[in-house]
């Protein structure tokens, strides 16, 4: 006997098939990935967020520039 509903998936997107973390491609798509990575080396090498200042300062003022009303 059939299951109930369908037996059919949608399409994977190409990110989902490539297996990209989705948080990467929303900044992705900020224009703010360099800055993102920048900052993701520095916590990997550094192991504290506090030494990391520069960084976290440039990514933060990236993503608030993308995030300001345009008029």
């Amino acid at each position: 006997m059939a299951k109930p509903g369908h037996a059919w998936s949608r399409p994977k997107s190409e990110e989902e098939e490539e297996g990209e973390d989705p948080v990467d491609a929303m900044v992705s798509r900020t224009g703010c990935a360099a800055q993102h990575w920048a900052l993701q080396e520095c916590m990997a090498e550094q192991r504290d967020w506090r030494r990391c200042q520069d960084q976290v300062q440039a990514f933060r003022h990236c993503m608030a520039r993308r995030q300001r009303p345009r008029p």
